[in-house]
């Protein structure tokens, strides 16, 4: 799949509904669009998608920009400096919003909240930004505790009523793996002392929570390595893990974008420097499977670094919003996939008839089995709201003969469930061995060519040696033609010579018989 761009003439109301699952598609907009960049943060509220800062040019960006969802069109934010706040230099509130870029921003209640970043104005500590959406107040919050050191190109993730801060690059571009809590509750810092072995100090990655218990954390890079590893911090006891991970090999990048649904993980974009990463990963984080959902163009705008990516519920559908980004161009497009509807009520291990089976066979013989186990005369003199029960004993040994009977049934089925299990492992046993053997086949014509490549190179050596040789006979030829030349032009003149030595002998002889 690829990305296609909806008809300028399509009905815009409806553009959701027209949208085909999993396909990325450029929205089209109507009137201004802000400037292209990348390195900003975005957020999704009220089916608009916010814009802050970024950096264009080695510029960085001041502005918040809000995309209509509904009516396709951009508009800016004005914003206003919090009356309330201390005006003073060291506050940073000289600007409305001080250029800022590689910053997180999230929502929070009625605000949005912009967490570090790199900026012109210095600070030591990380500073927390907000942007009242009700009145376009703009402002500092004030934190306490251990505030973490200022830093931009770090993961910002909500968790109930708190961020967890990780990672990033310092002012003096030190790399952090370092994890931070700031209770939006009390607006206190506090520092996450866990144990096992952390993620490699990094910066440019992307984090998710499942689970309200697991932070995860992907990808990034050093000043010299690009990383595709995945890492684990269980919430509850504080410790690091690196599980392995199932499904499509995942390439090394950074500056990608990341958005979780429910258990589902979506990364856009990425690179390493030289390429863009065109496919759109999903990772399923209760299975810890990737998979790809689709593959663009090489060269294609969501193939950048610095991108956006958010989540946006419209009409009950789930859609993904992406934007900006730089892939040796700077792109300014609003780019959505609709997802499909996805069934969580089951384990897909359960979604199979025959594993269906088995599975309500099991619950029904376990809960048989725990009834079995009830004093039904116990049962019997039980009164329900002050009423004797008077079922006859009679009734109840039919019941459990019922029972009983329900019991050998579902045996029965789990039986069958067992037979087709080992028939499936028998299929199973099979293709392996059919792979093994095509395997081994692949191997010799693969060494088969190998050897034929070998051939192609001699007889393209043989091939250039003679095309040498005829070029050196072609060049003796042309000597010799030149060498024919010269013989015959010399045997013309040596004939001349003659003729001329012949007739003056004759004036001679001439001349002596006169006399």
């Amino acid at each position: 799949m690829g990305a296609e761009e909806i008809k300028k003439d399509m009905d815009i109301i409806s553009w959701p509904s027209d949208l085909a699952y999993e396909q990325w598609v450029a929205l089209p907009v109507s009137g201004a669009r802000p400037s292209a960049r990348y390195k900003h943060a975005a957020a999704v509220a009220d089916e608009k998608l916010y814009i802050t800062g970024g950096s264009r040019n080695g510029r960085y960006l001041s502005d918040i920009q809000a995309f209509d969802l509904r009516s396709l069109t951009w508009s800016s934010l004005k914003l206003e400096i919090d009356p309330d706040a201390d005006t003073s230099e060291d506050s940073g509130l000289q600007e409305v919003l001080p250029g800022i870029s590689d910053h997180s921003m999230i929502k929070w209640e009625n605000k949005l909240l912009l967490l570090g970043g790199h900026s012109k104005k210095s600070s030591d500590a990380m500073i927390v930004h907000f942007i009242n959406l009700e009145t376009h107040v703009c402002g500092v919050m004030e934190t306490s505790g251990k505030i973490p050191v200022a830093r931009g190109g770090h993961s910002v993730t909500l968790v109930g009523s708190k961020l967890i801060v990780f990672g990033g690059e310092d002012r003096s571009r030190k790399l952090l793996n370092d994890v931070h809590v700031l209770d939006l509750q009390t607006m206190t810092w506090s520092v996450v002392e866990a144990t096992q072995t952390p993620p490699a100090p990094r910066f440019d990655h992307s984090a998710a929570v499942h689970s309200e218990r697991y932070l995860l954390i992907f990808g990034g890079c050093s000043h010299s390595v690009f990383f595709n590893d995945l890492h684990v911090l269980d919430l509850y006891t504080m410790e690091w893990s690196q599980p392995q991970v199932q499904g499509d090999l995942v390439s090394p990048r950074a500056g990608h974008a990341g958005i979780s649904i429910d258990e589902m993980w979506y990364i856009v974009g990425g690179g390493d420097n030289n390429n863009g990463c065109p496919e759109t990963l999903a990772l399923n984080m209760s299975k810890l499977v990737w998979s790809t959902l689709t593959t663009l163009k090489e060269r294609h705008p969501l193939a950048s670094e610095g991108l956006s990516i958010c989540s946006a519920i419209i009409d009950g559908g789930k859609y993904l919003v992406a934007f900006g980004g730089y892939n040796g161009k700077y792109n300014n497009e609003v780019f959505v996939m609709k997802l499909k509807p996805r069934d969580l009520s089951h384990p897909k291990i359960f979604q199979s008839p025959a594993a269906a089976a088995a599975a309500a066979s099991v619950t029904a013989a376990y809960a048989l089995a725990k009834s079995e186990k009830l004093d039904f005369p116990q049962i019997i003199d039980l009164n329900f709201n002050g009423v004797e029960n008077n079922v006859p004993k009679k009734d109840i040994n039919l019941e459990i003969n019922a029972i009983k009977e329900e019991k050998v049934v579902l045996e029965s089925s789990i039986d069958e469930a067992r037979a087709e299990n080992s028939r499936l492992r028998e299929k199973i046993d099979e293709l392996k061995s059919n792979h093994t053997e095509l395997s081994k086949e692949l191997q010799s014509v693969q060494s088969q060519l190998i050897s034929e490549r070998s051939r192609c190179f001699k007889l393209e050596a043989q091939i250039a040696e003679l095309q040498k040789m005829l070029e050196s006979l072609e060049s003796i030829e042309n000597e010799v033609q030149i060498l024919r030349r010269q013989k015959s032009a010399l045997e013309q003149e040596m004939e001349v010579s003659s003729t001329q030595q012949q007739g003056s002998g004759g004036v001679w002889r001439w001349i002596a018989g006169g006399t």
